[in-house]
Formats: structure tokens, sequence, C-alpha cells
């Protein structure tokens, strides 16, 4: 570690919910990636080609979202956000030194990372 930056001791449930709040926003990343790319029906379109390129884009049609699928992506997102206000209101932002609580917060989110030296 260089010599300006400060050692955070993150309490144990701090950490946790930061790992929590991870696999979270994972999850629903993951998700999101098997649904249609739009969540009401829509018609899918093929744009002009574009000047020096053969390429087009385009969309194929898309079904929407099933019931089932409103329902998780609404679970996922509440749990992320449920899980970033846990994370962003601990108490222990109260305890970090002025000035050095968006380097605490960079170093709570990598927490979890094995040490360079460590790989």
């Amino acid at each position: 570690m260089p010599k300006n930056e400060t050692t955070f001791n993150f309490p144990a449930d701090l950490l946790d919910a930061q790992v929590a709040l991870h696999q979270a926003r994972h999850a629903s990343e993951e998700y999101a990636r098997t649904l249609p790319w739009s969540a009401e029906p829509m018609t899918g379109w093929e744009a002009d080609k574009q000047l020096h390129s053969s390429y087009r884009s385009s969309k194929p049609d898309s079904p929407g979202y099933t019931d089932e699928q409103h329902t998780e992506v609404a679970r996922l997102r509440a749990e992320v956000l449920r899980l970033s206000a846990v994370v962003s209101t601990h108490p222990f932002w109260a305890t970090v030194e002025a000035g050095k609580v968006v380097e605490a917060r960079m170093r709570l989110k990598h927490a979890h990372e094995p040490a360079a030296d460590e790989t």
C-alpha cells in the first residue's frame, strides 16, 4: 500500500452488506440479459445502411416481459436499492475522517477482492 493511503477497519456487517450488494447487482444484470429487449411488446426494426459500412442495426419483435419477469425485475431492483441504502447509511461512515469518505467507499467496493500480492 502506498504511504499516503489510509487503512480502514470496516465492520463485518458493512463488509457483508457490500458483498451482498455486489451479488444482488450481478444477479440483476444477469437476469436482465435473459429478457426481451423491450419490457413492453414492441415491433422490431432495421436501420438504414450507414455510410462506409454494410452494417445495419436491427432488433427483432419483442414480446415484452411476462408478468413473472416484471415481478422478478422489480424484486431484484428493490433488493439492490435496499442493500445500497444499508451500505450508504451505515453508521461507520460517520466515523470516517472528513475528506476520506470517498477513499473509504472506493476501498469498501473492492475489500472482498484478494490483494494484488496474494494472487
